[in-house]
This record gives structure tokens, sequence and C-alpha cells, in this order.
């Protein structure tokens, strides 16, 4: 292998004249010159050729010692004191060298063949002759190890070639099928593994021109339509995937919600919604129970109805797939309602009687479980203290709605109303505010509160009613001296509502609820009082108020400080309503 052709042969290629036109024979010594070998015959060893596809013909090669050359300047473009690398060649080629040469000899040379006076390092002369068939002999060995090698590469291109070597191009075959390394791709190509491993060293590109045959080309037709329909369908089914998925965003975000349409099928089911629920959570109930199809459809009806905010906390008898607008306004209709309404004042009697009713029970059922289980729904502590109480639980199922639908039991409704009593209790801090009013306990202010609210007639009196309680509860006051006298209370054990009591009925009862006959507060509570009975009963007026009056037996009520007062509120009472 030459320093500079990295190919066959024994010429070294010079890359100022790549191609030898004139140039080549001129790099010989002239006649008149010492040859650069010493005049010595310089003999080359026979090597097998590597090429046979054109190219190299004899395939031989030159072979040098370890010895060293300094070459003059060549135009100006090298230093004359440049040294050169020496070149090693391997000894496996099996070359045979001459025993002639001769080491550590050194010559300078200046640039017409003189050896230099300044004596500087000089290369060591070969001790071969030129050969008169090699027309390159005399041309210098090789360049240094700055030269940058440009065929070093694999990839690379084989060097230019002196004319007398040159071949002609090989004809390009029409039927060629190109490769993978000609621009196709090995997968639409269709070759095997075993056709491209195949190793050859005498095919070259023109073997594998000539393989393309009818039925490769046929098969490679058939491989490349399947890769293409493979293509296709991953193509087709990524733009199927981002088609349907930007489709259900469009629809998730721009889009109607789904909905069903219509008033629903005739499947009902009840739906049971907490307090505090709002237009999502409520639909979320609704979607669970398959009224709805969509959240977001009822949370856009609610709010396109002007009532959709008053659906309050309860349980619905609704249809099953119904429209949202549909499911709004059946929600807002009492009869789907499947609810017990808790009205502030409302005794425990009817609240048992209303239960049954929702519950499809036999009447009074909802009463003797709650005479049975009252300990176990959530009573405060301080609940319950006078054995002279004739219901617990009065006084503590707090107003409000509660679901109440068929299959439910008694005991879960009442516990739920139990439950938000104790709740709503509990802020107040009834104990401390118990000591302040000069009142034993806080279930007393419970029942000064069921006072309130049965005996007042709108908000404003209420707190005029309060004070009204804990002024006659006073022992010393010089009106009653501790005599409450309110009629609520007589109906309350009579179970009736009555505001026309006789004076012999009511001094012949003695029983603990009869105010009449008994001081001071009742054993409990009279009724269920609202938050703003329970609020006035917590802060009264100090106006000096002891008796009121309904004068129009209705509606409106009049309040007194002395007896005489009363008695003609009493006059004015019977006035109107003809007694």
């Amino acid at each position: 292998m030459t320093e500079y052709g990295r190919g066959e042969g024994s010429e070294p290629w010079h890359p100022e004249d790549p191609y030898g036109d004139g140039g080549w024979e001129g790099q010989q010594a002239h006649a008149d010159q010492q040859s650069p070998y010493g005049g010595q015959p310089q003999h080359y060893p026979q090597q097998q050729p590597q090429y046979d596809n054109g190219g190299w013909g004899d395939g031989q090669q030159a072979a040098y010692g370890q010895a060293q050359q300094q070459y003059p300047q060549h135009d100006g473009q090298y230093d004359q004191h440049q040294q050169y690398n020496q070149q090693q060649y391997d000894q496996q080629q099996h070359q045979q060298y001459d025993q002639q040469g001769y080491h550590g000899q050194q010559q300078s040379y200046d640039q017409n063949g003189n050896g230099w006076a300044t004596g500087t390092q000089a290369q060591a002369q070969v001790p071969y002759q030129a050969d008169p068939s090699d027309p390159y002999g005399q041309q210098a060995a090789a360049y240094g190890a700055g030269q940058q090698d440009y065929y070093g590469s694999p990839d690379a291109y084989p060097p230019p070639e002196p004319p007398s070597r040159r071949g002609a191009e090989p004809e390009p075959q029409i039927d060629w099928d190109p490769g993978p390394d000609q621009g196709e791709h090995a997968f639409f190509a269709g070759d095997d593994d075993s056709e491209d491993d195949t190793d050859d060293p005498k095919g070259g590109r023109g073997d594998r021109r000539g393989r393309g045959d009818k039925g490769g080309k046929s098969g490679k037709k058939r491989k490349s339509g399947c890769a293409c329909l493979v293509v296709l369908l991953v193509f087709g089914g990524g733009t199927a995937g981002v088609g349907y998925f930007g489709y259900q965003f469009y629809q998730n975000r721009f889009g109607a919600a789904p909905d069903y349409a219509g008033d629903g099928t005739s499947e009902m089911v009840t739906v049971q919604v907490p307090k505090g629920a709002g237009g999502y959570a409520i639909g979320r109930l609704l979607k669970d129970a398959g009224v709805v199809k969509s959240v977001d459809a009822f949370v856009s009806a609610q709010e396109q109805n002007p009532k959709g905010k008053a659906i309050q906390a309860g349980a619905y008898l609704l249809k099953k797939e119904m429209s949202a607008e549909s499911a709004v306004v059946m929600m807002l209709d009492r009869k789907s309602q499947n609810n017990v309404l808790v009205a502030p004042g409302l005794r425990n009697l009817t609240v048992y009687q209303r239960i049954d009713e929702k519950l499809d029970l036999a009447s009074g059922t909802t009463k003797k479980i709650a005479e049975k289980k009252y300990k176990s729904l959530g009573l405060p502590s301080w609940a319950n203290d006078n054995e002279d109480i004739k219901d617990p639980l009065e006084g503590f199922l707090y107003p409000g709605t509660y679901p109440a639908a068929k299959g439910m039991k008694p005991e879960t409704v009442l516990k739920e109303m139990v439950t938000q009593a104790a709740e709503t209790y509990g802020k107040y801090d009834l104990e401390a505010k118990a000591k302040a009013l000069k009142l034993d306990n806080p279930l007393q202010v419970i029942t000064v509160a069921s006072l309130v609210q049965a005996e007042g007639k709108t908000e404003d009196d209420y707190r005029k009613m309060a004070e009204v309680v804990y002024n006659r509860l006073n022992l010393a006051n010089p009106e009653t001296y501790g005599l409450l006298q309110f009629d609520s209370t007589f109906n309350y054990l009579k179970n009736e509502s009555d505001i026309r009591i006789s004076e012999s009925e009511i001094k012949s009862n003695k029983d603990p609820y009869n105010t009449y006959t008994n001081k001071g507060l009742p054993p409990g509570p009279i009724d269920n009082p609202g938050d703003v009975a329970l609020k006035a009963a917590l802060n009264p007026t100090d106006d000096g108020w002891y008796y009121f009056v309904a004068t129009d037996g209705l509606k409106t009520t009049e309040f007194a400080k002395t007896h005489a007062e009363f008695l003609r509120l009493k006059d004015k009472f019977d006035a109107s309503t003809g007694s």
C-alpha cells in the first residue's frame, strides 16, 4: 500500500500530480543525477493482487526501510527543513527485502540535487537502484504526518489513477433495482438479510445489479405493497384517533351537555339530597340514579329556571331518563318531594303522623318507635332531665325538611332531626346562657323558646314575649307571683289548639303542664322552636312587659305592663271576637 494512494501498486501517488499527465515521468531523476536509492537496484517482491475488478492491475507494492527522507521545497509550498515521518509497513505482508540496504547513511540535497552545506538532518539514502520498469521509482516516498489523509476513511472514494490505468466506466443496467444505499429504504426494498450478507469477493456492484430477476422483483413488489398498507393503516388509525379525541375535547368544552329527551320513563326512583348540597352535587346524585344523563345538563337547567335555586334538601320521587329541564320542574313540585317538613312550632305528634304517611306505615308506628328508641337517637346529655316530660323528643325534632321515602325506617328519619337539633343548640353555649337568664339548665332555655314560638304571632313579638316569660317566672313579681298562666301549655297537655278555655276547666286540671295551677315552667318544651324564637329567648327585651293579648284573635298581639292595661286589652279581644 502506498503512502498517498492507499491502493495497490508500487507507485506512490503525489498530491500535486494526481493523474500524472506530463508529470509522473518528471519525478524521476535526471540522467546526470544520482539515483535516490544510491544507484542500487530495488527489489519488489510480488504480491497477490487484491482487486481484479478494474483499478489495480498488477497488484505490486514497494517496500521501504525504516529510513527518513527530507524533501526539497516544491513550488514554494514546503519548507526546506521540513521533516517527514517514517513509513513502516506491516511485516505480515511476507515481503522480503534485499540485504543490500545501508542504514545510518545520511545525505543532504538541495533543490538541484546537491548536498546542503548546513548539515541539517538529512534523510537516509535508500540503497536501492531505480527500477527501469517503474516510471515512478525515483519519486519521493512519503510526506509527513502533518498532511491530512483525504482517502483514509472506509467510505472514501479510491484515489485518482494515472491515465494508463484508467478504465472505462461500466454501462448502467436499466433493470437495476436500487438497494437501501441508493435511496430506497430497506423496509420497502424487501431484501432478505441472507442476500445482503453474501460475501463474494469477486462480485461487485455488477453482480448486485444483475441479481434483480423477475421473481425477485415481484417478491419485492408484494413486500412493498404490504409495507405501504401497514403504513397507511397506521397513519389512518392515528388520524382517526386524533379526530375522535379532538371531537370529544370540543364537545366537552364547547358542545351542549348530553341530555335525555322527554319526561322520563315509567320507572320511579327516590333520590335523597343532603343538606347543603349545591347544583353540581345534586346533579351527580341524579346522574348516579339514572334520572339525568349528565351533571352539566342539570346544572344548566337549574340555572335557567328562575326557581331552580329553591331546590332544598330532602327526598324526591323522580322518573328515570328525564330531561334535565323536566327533572328541575319535578323537583320543585311538592308532589314529587318525599320529604317531611317540620315547621317551627310543630308538635311531635304531628311530625310522627307525617312520617307514617310518607313511609306508608300504620298510624302511630313512628310514635311507638320514638318512645322505645329515643335514647339511641342522639339527644344531648342535658335533655330529658325531668320525669314529668311527656315526650323526651319534644323540642329536639328541629325544624327543616328531611328525606322520608318509602322503604326508609322511622328511626332513621327521627335521628337526622335530632342530630340537626343537637348541632344547632351546641352553637349557642346554652349552659352559660341558662345561668345568665337565671334558669336551671339548657333544657329550660329550649322550653322558653317553645313558649315564645307558640304564643308569638310575628317575629317582632318574640323578644317581648320572652320578656313576659322571664318577668312572670320571678316569684316576687307583683302581677302573677310566679304563675305563667299560658293557654298554650294547657292546650299541649290536651293536644289541642283552642284559645277559648273556660276558667273552671283550667282550675280543675292539676297537670304539671298546666301553668295556671303550677308555678314556673312546664317540665319540658311544648313544641319544636325555630331559630328566630330561640334567639329571642336568649335576648329578650327589657321594657317591663307582663301581659299580652291577641286582640283580633289571629295575628295581632298587644302587650301590657299592668293588670289594669291587661283588662282593657281583654275587652278589646271580646269585642273583636263577639264573645
